[in-house]
């Protein structure tokens, strides 16, 4: 028997497999790495040592309106350990600096003022000038032109008139934009919602450049990369994170080069090879990332990657927070026949997109390949609306498996993390 750990919302769930029906064990080697150092000399010495720039401190002389853009409540960034640092920085030159921290949503809800603290620490909270990026607030928006998709870039007013410009983040593959981090803490993180649904239009979700572990040749990466050079970005501090959300890896400087540094160290690492499965089980990392459905296709998207066609893939998301989308759910639950929807997506040009249709496109692509059961602690009803089948253990879940492939003997994979790996 073989036990694997599968991470489920602040748990981990065992299950034991026999020998002769695990195919394999798909985990990034990432988790076994071992950097010999702490954490937080990890990101000191990162931004000691800048890749392409000028040290943060030496940027920061003479600026009045510096913006530091942080991550909101659905990444793990180990912000208590990044923004002191580089706060720190900045005010060693220049103390009296009108600093605010801009928290990049994108298109999710609001920060609530407990996920701030739980974030950052009370410290932070209290003395800080913090900022919580809306898309929809238009008179927050200044635009900078067109981005190369066609669609409008605009970006948040408070970045816009920063005289310095700088984020932090972490890197880890991205299911469509290729890698998390860098240049997308302007777009999607800070940018209106016009501009978010132009980058991610039916096309540029459906071209096959547009998937985990690819930035060269990528069209949502490329306008990303637009997005942030035309706003400013000048200084990023970004981190690699185990399976335990411990920093293995940090890079600080240019956004373009820290960024590709970081991809580097992280691809040498994830890269894992597909196997040959009935049923593959998979998770979204545990929290904060198995927080709602939504987020939990990107965990999808590895084991579509290695699933049989007409096979079964087992989804772990505790989904404490709902179904992270009005959008997102209508469009599924409200038509039952999936292809009808997909080609309604597909017919869409690049102005046409509409709220969470990417995310609804990603998940039909996975349905049409494989029927997926999804463990959470949401209601039932909601997941067969969605046209997944519910489950609420992974012992019930193979026994659906197993009826739904209509035999006892299976070939099981598991990706104990499924956001950390690309498939090759």
């Amino acid at each position: 028997m073989k036990e694997v750990l599968f991470p489920y919302g602040k748990e981990k769930l065992a299950y034991s497999f026999r020998e002769e029906e695990l195919a394999g064990v798909l985990e990034s080697s990432i988790h076994h790495y071992s950097a010999g150092k702490t954490e937080e000399e990890l990101i000191d010495e990162a931004i000691a040592n800048p890749i392409g720039s000028p040290g943060l401190a030496d940027m920061a002389k003479g600026k009045k309106k510096i913006v530091i853009i942080a991550s909101d409540h659905t990444r793990p960034v180990p912000s208590k350990l990044i923004m002191p640092r580089m706060l720190k920085e900045i005010r060693s030159t220049n103390p009296d600096a009108d600093i605010t921290i801009l928290i990049a949503t994108g298109c999710h809800r609001d920060t609530t003022k407990a996920e701030l603290i739980d974030k950052f620490g009370e410290e932070i909270v209290a003395n800080e000038n913090i900022y919580v990026h809306n898309c929809d607030e238009r008179e927050k928006l200044v635009n900078l032109g067109k981005l190369p998709s066609g669609g409008d870039c605009e970006i948040n007013a408070i970045a816009y008139e920063a005289d310095l410009l700088v984020s932090e983040g972490f890197i880890e593959p991205h299911f469509f934009a290729g890698f998390s981090g860098g240049r997308k803490s302007v777009l999607p993180g800070i940018a209106g919602r016009g501009t978010v649904l132009a980058n991610h239009c039916s096309e540029f979700i459906a071209d096959p450049m547009s998937r985990t572990g690819i930035l060269d040749g990528n069209p949502i990466h490329r306008d990303m990369l637009w997005a942030a050079e035309t706003a400013g970005l000048a200084f990023i501090v970004n981190v690699v994170l185990n399976a335990d959300k411990k920093v293995i890896y940090a890079a600080a400087g240019d956004p373009v080069k820290a960024h590709r540094a970081g991809t580097e160290f992280l691809s040498s690492l994830c890269g894992v090879r597909a196997v040959d499965a009935d049923v593959v089980i998979t998770t979204n990392g545990g929290y904060p990332l198995d927080q709602n459905v939504y987020q939990a296709v990107k965990g999808m998207t590895a084991a579509e990657a290695t699933v049989k066609k007409d096979g079964v893939i087992i989804m772990m998301a505790a989904s404490g927070d709902g179904i992270g989308g009005d959008h997102f759910y209508h469009q599924l639950a409200d038509e039952p026949d999936i292809h009808k929807t997909m080609s309604l997506f597909l017919s869409r040009g690049r102005g046409e997109t509409v709220p969470d249709q990417w995310q609804t496109q990603i998940l039909l692509r996975v349905l049409m390949h494989a029927r997926v059961i999804y463990i959470s602690e949401m209601p039932d009803e909601a997941i067969c609306e969605m046209h997944m089948t519910p489950a609420h253990s992974i012992e019930e879940a193979l026994q659906i498996a197993r009826k739904m492939l209509n035999r006892d003997e299976i070939r099981i994979a598991a990706i104990p993390d499924g956001v950390s790996v690309i498939v090759e």
